[in-house]
């Protein structure tokens, strides 16, 4: 009878600290595939396809009357000039400004609000909050132009003044559903300790929001504030209903500037958009990294 030899495992190479050592030529690392070669391939050619028009958008700015053709729309300018920028910036600044003081405030009361309807229908709920939460999200799928004429006919009879305050308060009510949602689905995640410690410690509803779930709402404030604001600044039916070329958001005077006298102008139009867009821009600079940890520490699940 035969038994069967086993031959001994050689042992895994290890370094000074005790760790195995990968023995293999390229140290492990895994290698640049075809597969991968062609993602990033994938990738560049669909980032070209979206950087074009921003190609065409910031030559023709610096081009002149007479240079900004679309005949000439891919070329380089012949005489770089700031003129259509000057003009630009005289025709839009005081609309602009409208804009910053009707979104600023909208977007942070919405946000409040959004806030405290999400905490109360997760971790404060009373009969029937469910309907009352189904109720709000209701709001988010109603078309506005749907609404506009009587939406109108509501403003004007309450008696508020055109313009940035009924704007203001436009946004604040078709910003309450998303925010609402993302705020609640955010609060769903919070350990319901907290707000149980909370109770028994003898903290009111008021109270508990205020030193307990408000400190940890950054994140989906940063998410919500961001989403409000550029919705606000760039929304056009709103300003066209409810504002004039007087006293509107900038996207009432955009449109202004291409249709009017400086038609032919593509230059002038094309600075003029650069600035409309160029505060939303920073904005996702600046906080975008923000908003990408809002989105992922829960504010959109549930």
């Amino acid at each position: 009878m035969t038994t069967a030899t086993t031959e001994p495992v050689p042992a895994t190479p290890t370094g000074t600290s005790g760790r195995p050592v990968d023995l293999r030529p390229d140290g492990g690392k895994e290698r640049f595939s075809a597969g991968r070669t062609l993602k990033y391939v994938a990738l560049i050619f669909f980032l070209v396809i979206v950087l074009i028009p921003v190609y065409v958008l910031f030559v023709t700015s610096f081009k002149g009357a007479g240079d900004a053709s679309p005949a000439r729309a891919w070329s380089l300018p012949q005489v770089w000039t700031l003129e259509n920028w000057q003009t630009a910036w005289t025709a839009l600044s005081p609309a602009i400004w409208r804009t910053v003081q009707m979104v600023v405030p909208s977007a942070i009361i919405a946000a409040f609000l959004g806030s405290l309807n999400g905490f109360v229908l997760s971790r404060w709920s009373f009969k029937g909050a469910n309907v009352v939460f189904t109720l709000i999200l209701f709001g988010m799928f109603i078309p506005y132009q749907a609404v506009m004429i009587p939406l109108n006919q509501l403003v004007l009879g309450m008696g508020i003044p055109s313009g940035v305050p009924s704007l203001i308060l436009l946004h604040v009510i078709y910003g309450i559903p998303i925010t609402t949602l993302i705020f609640r689905n955010y609060y769903m995640t919070v350990p319901h300790e907290l707000v149980e410690a909370a109770r028994v410690d003898g903290a009111g509803m008021l109270r508990t929001y205020w030193s307990i779930i408000l400190p940890i709402s950054i994140p989906s404030f940063v998410v919500v504030l961001i989403w409000q604001f550029t919705s606000a600044w760039n929304d056009f039916l709103f300003a066209v209903f409810f504002s004039s070329s007087q006293n509107g958001p900038v996207t009432l005077a955009l449109n202004n500037l291409a249709n009017g006298a400086l038609l032919q102008n593509y230059g002038v139009s094309m600075a003029g958009a650069l600035f409309a867009s160029l505060p939303t821009l920073l904005v996702y600079i600046v906080l975008g990294k923000y908003f990408v940890g809002g989105l992922m520490s829960g504010s959109v699940k549930g």
